[in-house]
């Protein structure tokens, strides 16, 4: 009788190490499936934002026929991207710029806007003004006057 009740709780112990080993499994599987999705609705959202920004800086333009000098002109300047980090925003039009030093680029180093830059720098929170730049890929741009609208690495 006693070694029968040790072979069953051995069993148990076997059973008990197959599910863990199923779980660990599953939850490799399933962790890096969810951080993808986690990082596509953050870029989702900020594009979302960045949508939003731009059509008030374009009601401001129309009202005042200037672009604002910053996002506090449209009452955006508290809004924070999915990351924590506020939204960076470079009047163009107007704005007497000497150089291009600080306009974002496209890999062929021409300014990606002509009215105004807009942008979220990202899950890693670095940017640079080309695009092409490692910690500028990971970005939400608004490219071509607004005609464009998401990954740095995408455009």
């Amino acid at each position: 009788m006693k070694n029968l009740a040790f072979q069953q709780s051995g069993f148990q112990l076997i059973e008990l190490l197959i599910a863990l080993a199923v779980a660990s499994l599953l939850a490799i599987i399933a962790i890096p499936s969810y951080s993808d999705y986690r990082d596509k609705a953050d870029d989702a959202t900020a594009a979302a934002d960045i949508r939003g920004i731009s059509q008030k800086i374009e009601r401001y333009y129309t009202e005042n026929n200037r672009y604002p000098d910053s996002l506090a002109d449209v009452n955006t300047a508290s809004l924070l991207d999915p990351w924590k980090n506020p939204y960076h925003y470079l009047r163009i039009n107007g704005a007497g710029l000497n150089g291009k030093a600080a306009l974002r680029k496209d890999k062929s180093l021409v300014p990606i806007n002509t009215d105004f830059d807009l942008y979220s720098s990202g899950k890693d929170s670095n940017s640079m003004p080309p695009l092409t730049a490692k910690t500028s890929q990971d970005d939400i741009v608004r490219a071509n006057n607004g005609k464009y609208i998401g990954l740095a690495s995408d455009y």
